[in-house]
């Protein structure tokens, strides 16, 4: 069995796409059994704030924009 460092090192020398798509897939091992209800409501409001940016009921923000309110509002 390899070592995780030996490991690590191959896995990094993979293209960006390869190594995003073997992220999503360690991440999903880990995932635990969501209860349906729970996924169904966070289903629901992502689809709410989707058709909101879309029908106009909302302005988005850059990240950068969002981030520097944030800190103003963290540091206030």
């Amino acid at each position: 069995m390899k070592s995780i460092e030996l490991l690590t090192k191959e896995l990094l020398s993979l293209p960006s796409i390869s190594r995003a798509l073997l992220a999503e897939k360690l991440i999903e091992s880990l995932e635990f059994d969501i209860d349906p209800a729970i996924q169904s409501a966070w289903t629901n409001e992502a689809k709410t704030r989707r058709d909101a940016v879309r029908d106009g009921s909302v302005q988005t923000i850059s990240g950068d924009d969002a981030l520097i309110s944030l800190c103003s509002a963290l540091h206030n």
